[in-house]
C-alpha cells in the first residue's frame, strides 16, 4: 500500500518552526556552493569567450603562456611573409607582434597593489581582435607614450582614469581611451604600440606573434610550417585553443568551492538528520498508526526520505535566489599563468543552478535516511502507546 505524499507535505508545513531551520540551513550550503563554483565558471567563460577561430597564436616552444615565450625579431619577420597569412585591402599582411609586461600598480581605496599584464601590439592588433571596442576617448598614438587601459580594470586601480599617469620602468604612460573585451580576457589588460612597448621596458625581443590564417586549410598548413621549419622553434595554435587552455585559474577555486560545500554539508546534513528526528518523536503515535492501516515498513522509510529531500530541495531553491542577483557581478583574482590580475564576472548558469539543487537533495536524502530507518522500524504496539 502506497503512502499519499499529501501527508508529508503537509506536516512539512504544519512543523513549520521545526524545519525553517532545516530549509535556511541547506539553503545557505547551496548559495555558498553556487557562489564559488560561479567564479570558476566565469574564469573559464572568460577564456573561452577569448579570441577569433580565424586567428593564429604562435609562441616559443615548451612556452605554456604569452609571458615565458619569446619570438625574436628575425623570426618575425619570416613570420610576416608566409604565403598563409592572410592580407588586408591595403595589402597588409593581418599580423601584431605582441609584448607581454607585467607592472605592479596600486588598487583602488589603498587596497595594496597587484601585477597588472600590459600588452604592446602593432598596428594590426585591434583588427585581429574585433571583440575588443574602445567605449570612451581615443586610440593611443605609438611614439607618445600612449595607453589604452579595459574599462573592468579602471575600476579596480587608482591611476587609470582617463586622462591619468602612471609610471613604470621610470617612464610616465598615459591613459588615453577605456576598452571593452566583451567579457573575454582581454578585460584584462592593459595595451600600447609593441615596439614603444620594447623600448620602454627594455625588451629586445616579442613575446608572441598573432595572425590571421587565409582560411582553415590555410590555418592547418601554416601550424604545419612552423611545427617543421627548424628556424623556427615555435609553435601554432588556434587562438581559442590557446585561450581554452589558459584555465588554471579555475581550478583552485573549483577545489576550494568543493572543499567548502562538502566542509558545510555536513552541519547541513546534521540540521536535516535533527529535524527529522524530531518529526518522527512527534509523530510517533501516527507512525503507529499508518502501520495498523496496514501500510509497510519500507513505505514509511520512503515517505520520510521524500520528505527530508523536499525540505532541502526548498532550501536549494532558495539558496540560487540567494546567489542569483551575484550573476555578472564583477571581481578579479591572480591568474596562475600570468601572475597578474585577471577580471571576470560572477556566471550562474542553469547547468550551474541545477548542480545546487541536486547537491541540496543529496544532502536532505542523506540527512534523512538514520531517522527514516528509526521511523520505519518503531514497534507497533510501543508507538501506539506513545504519548
Amino acid at each position: 500500500m502506497s503512502l499519499p505524499l499529501t501527508y508529508n507535505f503537509r506536516n512539512v508545513f504544519v512543523r513549520w518552526r521545526a524545519t525553517l531551520a532545516t530549509v535556511l540551513g541547506v539553503a545557505l550550503v547551496v548559495a555558498v556552493f553556487v557562489l564559488v563554483q560561479s567564479l570558476a565558471v566565469g574564469l573559464e567563460k572568460s577564456s573561452a569567450n577569448t579570441g577569433d577561430p580565424r586567428n593564429v597564436m604562435i609562441v616559443r616552444k615548451g612556452s605554456t603562456a604569452e609571458s615565458s615565450s619569446q619570438v625574436t625579431r628575425e623570426q618575425f619577420r619570416t613570420l610576416v611573409y608566409l604565403p598563409e597569412i592572410a592580407r588586408n585591402a591595403a595589402g597588409q599582411p593581418l599580423v601584431s607582434a605582441d609584448v607581454v609586461v607585467l607592472i605592479s600598480q596600486p588598487r583602488r581605496d589603498n587596497n595594496g597593489e597587484a601585477n597588472v599584464l600590459l600588452r604592446g601590439i602593432s598596428p594590426q592588433g585591434p583588427a585581429l581582435r574585433p571583440q575588443v571596442k574602445l567605449v570612451e576617448g581615443r586610440m593611443f598614438v605609438p611614439g607618445k607614450r600612449e595607453v589604452v587601459v579595459s574599462r573592468r580594470l579602471a575600476a579596480r586601480f587608482l591611476n587609470f582614469d582617463l586622462g591619468g599617469t602612471f609610471k613604470s620602468a621610470g617612464k610616465e604612460l598615459t591613459v588615453v581611451g577605456w576598452t571593452d573585451g566583451g567579457g573575454s580576457a582581454f578585460d584584462s589588460e592593459i595595451w600600447m604600440d609593441a615596439d614603444e612597448a620594447r623600448a620602454v621596458f627594455d625588451r629586445e625581443n616579442y613575446s608572441s606573434v598573432l595572425v590571421r590564417a587565409a582560411g582553415d586549410a590555410a590555418a592547418h598548413s601554416l601550424t604545419n610550417r612552423i611545427d617543421t621549419d627548424k628556424r623556427l622553434p615555435l609553435r601554432a595554435l588556434p587562438e581559442t585553443a590557446y585561450y581554452s587552455a589558459q584555465t588554471m585559474a579555475a581550478m583552485p577555486i573549483r577545489i576550494l568551492g568543493n572543499f567548502l560545500a562538502v566542509a558545510m554539508s555536513i552541519g547541513a546534513v546534521f540540521a536535516a538528520m535533527n529535524t527529522m528526528y524530531a518529526a518522527v518523536g512527534a509523530r510517533t503515535r501516527e507512525i503507529g498508526t499508518l502501520r495498523v492501516l496496514g501500510f509497510r515498513r519500507r513505505t514509511i522509510l520512503l515517505s520520510f526520505l521524500i520528505e527530508g529531500a523536499f525540505l532541502a530541495l526548498i532550501g536549494g531553491v532558495i539558496g540560487c535566489l540567494l546567489a542569483l542577483p551575484m550573476h555578472g557581478y564583477s571581481t578579479g583574482t591572480i591568474s596562475f599563468e600570468s601572475f597578474s590580475e585577471t577580471v571576470f564576472q560572477f556566471r550562474i548558469t542553469p547547468g550551474l543552478a541545477a548542480k545546487g539543487l541536486v547537491f541540496s537533495v543529496i544532502v536532505g536524502v542523506v540527512g534523512s535516511l538514520l531517522p527514516a530507518l528509526r521511523a520505519s522500524r518503531l514497534p507497533v504496539i510501543a508507538a501506539l502507546k506513545a504519548a
